[in-house]
């Protein structure tokens, strides 16, 4: 279990280098989300420009970082099944479930930059006022909710091309943020797109965060929807693996 353990670690600290080394992902993973805030919050004088607009919409654009950065993992991902590093993993000591963990942790902890600035952004910018353990469960519960996003750009990576994967991912990113209700609250989406909404996994994921700065009680329909999907996109994710594993 120990070399397991540390067999994973020295996996995931290499790919975490590999990231963070990527100029692009800083400036578009990161800052994109927190320019997205500071001109939903700042642009206009209209009467969303309030206390509680700000909070609300940094929760949800610190959602859409974390599910933009979790997404983009698959991009690295099919990059290296183009360039031949997932042949090589296959002929390392590690199996296919080491590379799988290390990968999906390494995304997990890719999320965690983007989910940070734009709550720092809320605070220093707009004035954003919450309890430590607010702020601290905001962090860790988006943290942990952005896994199935994270799994789900791991699979278009696994299963497609490193082109079509960045395309893939980018649909995914703009149609689960907008229908997710991410950028604009769902009382202002028609009443059908309002309901679907309500069972797309961006939605629910954003949910979290809204309930912890409103001091509401999580909704267990909303926790096993996310689940759900989470358990989908696992499922997309072994089989592409598998099938890359036939072909690489």
């Amino acid at each position: 279990m120990a070399a397991s353990t540390s067999v994973i670690h020295r996996y995931v600290a290499l790919e975490l280098r590999r990231t963070y080394r990527d100029i692009s992902f800083v400036i578009f993973g990161i800052g994109t989300p927190v320019l997205m805030y500071l001109l939903f919050t700042n642009i206009g004088r209209g009467e969303k420009n309030t206390p509680e607009w700000s909070v609300t919409a940094m929760v949800g654009l610190a959602a859409y970082g974390a599910l933009s950065a979790g997404l983009t993992s698959g991009s690295a991902v099919a990059e290296d099944k183009a360039a031949g590093w997932l042949r090589q993993l296959r002929i390392t000591p590690m199996t296919p479930a080491q590379v799988i963990v290390g990968r999906t942790l390494t995304g997990s902890l890719v999320v965690l930059p983007a989910i940070v600035v734009v709550l720092l952004t809320g605070a220093i910018v707009n004035g954003v006022h919450l309890e430590a353990r607010q702020w601290l469960a905001l962090t860790v519960l988006l943290w942990i909710g952005s896994l199935p996003f994270t799994v789900l750009g791991i699979a278009n990576g696994y299963q497609l091309s490193a082109q079509t994967t960045n395309v893939t991912n980018i649909v995914c990113n703009l149609l689960l943020a907008l229908v997710g209700g991410l950028w604009f609250p769902l009382s202002e989406f028609p009443g059908w797109l309002a309901a679907l909404a309500r069972w797309t996994p961006g939605n629910r994921f954003a949910e979290l965060g809204w309930n912890t700065v409103n001091s509401t009680p999580h909704s267990l329909t909303g926790t096993l929807t996310l689940i759900a999907w989470l358990a989908v996109f696992g499922i997309y994710a072994a089989t592409a693996y598998r099938r890359t594993g036939r072909t690489a």
